[in-house]
């Protein structure tokens, strides 16, 4: 390897280029930008959701709202795409990622609808993931009922996200993991996935087993007030406080209309959408005893804890949680794709056992993990927690994933993407929460705790079932030494390696583990 000398020249030379940079993008973005604060409508009993729902609310207890659970990939979008067609007054929607594939341009297709029907939609997108759609964005926020805002955006133009790595990674570093869709302030969805493919069952070559859950009565408001919280703060900015916008807006939204209209036509006679229009019929058609109601709190991070200064004092959505799994006297099933407990995490789940809990884990296996690293940052954990009594079990790459089954080839991996997790025969919590410090302690994060024994103990029933079948059970032989039992189909394997994996994978996460980075994951 050859030497490198730098001299002094060589050195100030490097620092202009890295102080112009530093200057050019603390320039790129204006954090006084205007922005008209607003808030979700109230006035909304006159729409169609306000009457059909309003009938469900009327005479329920005001502590209890109405959920209905949503695992199937095809019914998570059609449930997002009959929610925008039938909006009246307004749509509230608050992502980490929306993709420029299907599932995002049949979204985007129904909420321009919505707004040249008059309905105000309001859009708040984290900017990690939204590379090349300024222009396009900018355009259908040039809409007069369409707006768009950015949590955190990073610095644009020429090496803009080194930039803001260079100059602002505190700021950047956090991001709003955070996922809610509102119709008309009557009925929310909220839950893990985000708008992409693979989340809906329509992708080929990856399938993401997720949980989504629609809820009504007081939850709403209640993610409203969330959704406010998050549009109205400091860290929520415009476009054209950092993106450079095009000349002429308008003939930009009509190109984008052209491109949602032929990507309308090429799918509308695919298999997929046909699922996607058979789902809709069927969830026309389900009774209003399909809700559950209960008791409930909507958990979320208050938004400052993405400003690196305010974070320490922010509310958190760590406390509500810990406050319920403490609680547990029986049981505790924890399913995180993510999961990256650091000592004093591992210390708290083996003390549940030790204070008579049965402690469940659910997480991916290495071979359906899609980030080497946050493999790397568990993978040294799993010890620990056998030795403590801790039951733990990794999805298999190869389990089923319901809605998947329209397009998804028979080799498709699978990807563990709920999180979730059950306290006892009493309360269930749905959300966007990983088990890691990235959600614990950067990311801001939402979610809701359902106190219902029905649904706990249909939570704990399909979980149990489906055990054997879609996941490796882990455990220490008599040498202490980490196996897996594969118990498919009759079958009882034991694994002596991470299974399914090739030699790169397993060097790649243990290249991984070696690195100072578990903080971040």
């Amino acid at each position: 390897m050859p030497e490198i000398h730098l001299t002094r020249k060589s050195i100030a030379s490097c620092a202009l280029v890295f102080a112009a940079l530093a200057a050019g993008g603390c320039a790129s973005i204006d954090f006084d930008y205007p922005r008209t604060p607003s808030s979700a409508y109230t006035d909304t009993q006159d729409t169609h959701y306000g009457g059909s729902i309003g009938e469900l609310v009327a005479g329920r207890p005001p502590e209890q709202s109405g959920f209905f659970p949503v695992v199937d990939g095809i019914d998570s979008l059609a449930v997002r795409l009959m929610m925008a067609e039938r909006a009246e007054r307004s749509i509230d929607l608050q992502y980490y990622l929306i993709k420029n594939d299907l599932s995002g341009s049949a979204l985007f297709d129904a909420l321009l609808k919505a707004a040249d029907r008059g309905v105000r939609v309001r859009l708040l997108l984290d900017d990690i993931f939204t590379k090349g759609y300024d222009t396009g964005m900018a355009a259908i926020d040039s809409h007069p009922n369409f707006e768009i805002r950015i949590f955190n955006p990073f610095y644009r133009g020429f090496a803009g996200k080194f930039r803001s790595g260079l100059t602002d990674f505190g700021r950047i570093n956090r991001r709003m993991h955070n996922k809610s869709f509102t119709v008309d302030n009557m009925v929310t969805m909220v839950g893990g996935r985000n708008i992409a493919d693979e989340y809906f069952g329509a992708r080929e070559d990856a399938k993401f087993g997720d949980l989504d859950v629609v809820g009504v009565g007081p939850v709403v408001q209640d993610v409203s007030t969330m959704f406010d919280s998050y549009w109205n703060h400091s860290t929520a900015l415009p476009l054209g406080a950092f993106a450079e916008l095009p000349e002429d807006p308008a003939a930009e939204l009509e190109r984008v209309r052209e491109v949602l209209k032929q990507d309308r036509a090429e799918i509308a006679q695919s298999r997929y959408a046909d699922a996607v229009r058979q789902h809709i019929a069927d969830l026309l058609n389900t009774s209003s005893d399909a809700f559950l109601w209960a008791p409930y709190e909507l958990v979320y991070d208050s938004p400052d804890k993405g400003i690196k200064s305010k974070a320490g004092e922010a509310d958190s959505i760590v406390t509500p949680l810990a406050q319920s799994l403490k609680s547990a006297t029986t049981e505790v099933i924890v399913i995180s794709p993510y999961f990256v407990p650091r000592k004093s995490g591992v210390e708290a789940l083996v003390g549940m056992v030790e204070r008579g809990v049965r402690v469940t884990i659910i997480t991916n296996s290495l071979a359906a993990n899609n980030q080497f690293s946050v493999h790397g940052g568990y993978a040294p954990s799993r010890k620990p927690l056998l030795e403590g009594g801790v039951e733990l079990f990794e999805v298999r790459p190869d389990a089923d994933v319901s809605g998947s089954e329209v397009v998804a080839a028979s080799g498709a991996k699978a990807t563990l993407h709920t999180k979730a997790f059950l306290v006892d025969d009493r309360e269930v919590f749905i959300g966007s929460f990983n088990f890691d410090p990235r959600s614990a302690n950067i990311n801001t994060e939402s979610g809701v705790i359902i106190r219902s024994p029905e649904l706990a103990r249909h939570f704990e029933q399909d979980v149990r079932s489906g055990l054997e079948q879609e996941t490796y059970e882990l455990f220490l032989n008599e040498d202490g030494r980490l196996r897996w039992r594969s118990r498919r189909d009759g079958t009882d394997d034991i694994l002596h390696k991470e299974p399914e994996t090739s030699w790169y994978q397993r060097l790649m996460a243990g290249l991984m583990r070696l690195l100072p980075i578990r903080s971040q994951l």
